[in-house]
């Protein structure tokens, strides 16, 4: 009998992910952010935070079980033996009025990973034996799941115990990710981060106690012109107190539509320059000491996307890359970010490798001659959030 894609069904998804879960399957365990009063932050904003109740939790696991069997039963009839290939995920795909989260189950059994991704920012809000048992139950029914993570606030890690953080990490999560943003006290206070440096630390090695992977995310640029340095200096001292299994870069972009703009406006806050940034980048790494980090640039909104490696080996050859833009001359920069912003280059050396600056130096002679090549860049970054 052909298999029929049932395309009632569907189950609950957040907006976002970090990049490294890509391939992973997307399950929403909270709604929106307890906190949300960052000023940086544009994601959550007008939507009001809220805990999903644990049987709802498990009517979507039971969803993406279904699909999960669906798409295999559907393999089979094609011949495919059960293999999820271009085949099996095509006709997923172009299944007329298929939900985007069985897309979702088919791409994540295509790509094979078994990574699977606990949205919206801060599952550990959740009273500890409700998410213990909503991830044995993951466990459960769905035998493919590997690597389990999810956003989480170090001031909520902070708040948990050793004990109960353990528990968590036994029933299934391996791995969470903070947004440390910044170690600096006053600028935490400033961007309403309703956090401390302290307490940051403590959060972070809670985690870290309990035999979870940890990813810290730091955003270059925040400090502005007036606390770079601070900013550099601070967030390479907690993270050194640590020492998390992961560092990402996200470079700070100020769009209208975030908090951070109004003070941009007023003049509270100044942005730094890609090149300022950079150079604050470059303080920070050098700053990072005892630890064995993997740093990590993955993210389209940096600069610089091959600025990345384990602490402490690969270091020097982290600064080296930061130096070799530095030293270059204006125009090559400004060459440089031209294509990073396109989308054409992850570093410096890929302008000289792939032949572009003739065509680079004629498009950014065109953007000259009708407006400001500067706002332009900063419009195209902006738009990569």
């Amino acid at each position: 009998m052909p298999v029929t894609l049932d395309k009632s069904l569907s189950f609950e998804q957040g907006p976002i992910r970090p990049p490294s879960e890509a391939k992973s399957l997307l399950l929403r365990f909270t709604r929106n952010c307890p906190w949300n009063k960052c000023k940086f932050c544009p994601v959550y904003k007008r939507r009001t935070f809220s805990r999903r109740p644990l049987e709802e939790i498990k009517r979507d696991i039971d969803t993406a079980a279904a699909m999960s069997e669906q798409i295999k039963a559907l393999s089979w009839q094609m011949g495919q033996g059960g293999r999820v290939n271009d085949a099996v995920v095509q006709a997923v795909f172009s299944t007329p009025g298929i939900s985007d989260s069985f897309r979702n189950v088919a791409a994540w059994l295509y790509y094979g990973t078994g990574n699977v991704f606990l949205q919206d920012a801060n599952n550990l809000v959740m009273e500890p034996a409700a998410l213990v048992e909503a991830l044995e139950y993951l466990r459960q029914k769905l035998p493919e799941a590997g690597r389990v993570t999810s956003y989480a606030r170090s001031s909520t890690a902070a708040q948990r115990s050793v004990q109960d953080l353990t528990k968590i990490r036994q029933a299934g999560l391996d791995r969470i990710h903070i947004g440390l943003e910044t170690g600096y006290d006053p600028l935490l206070k400033f961007m309403q981060k309703g956090v401390t440096a302290a307490k940051q630390i403590e959060g972070g090695r809670k985690v870290k106690a309990a035999g979870m992977e940890l990813s810290e995310y730091v955003m270059p640029g925040l400090g502005g012109k007036q606390w770079w340095r601070e900013h550099a200096l601070a967030t390479a001292e907690v993270l050194n107190q640590i020492d998390p299994d992961f560092i990402r870069l996200r470079t700070l972009r100020v769009p209208e539509r975030i908090e951070l703009y109004q003070d941009l406006q007023a003049g509270s806050f100044v942005k730094p320059s890609d090149d300022e940034t950079v150079a604050e980048i470059r303080l920070f790494i050098a700053s990072l000491k005892g630890i064995h980090s993997y740093l990590a640039s993955d993210h389209i909104m940096n600069l610089i996307e091959t600025v990345e490696g384990r602490l402490p080996q690969d270091q020097e050859g982290m600064l080296a890359i930061l130096d070799g833009y530095l030293k270059l001359p204006t125009r090559q920069r400004q060459l440089y970010r031209l294509c990073r912003r396109m989308g054409r280059c992850r570093e410096p050396l890929d302008v000289a490798r792939q032949g572009l600056e003739p065509s680079l130096e004629a498009t950014l002679q065109r953007i000259e001659a009708q407006d400001d090549p500067e706002r332009v860049l900063g419009e195209m970054a902006d738009q990569m959030i």
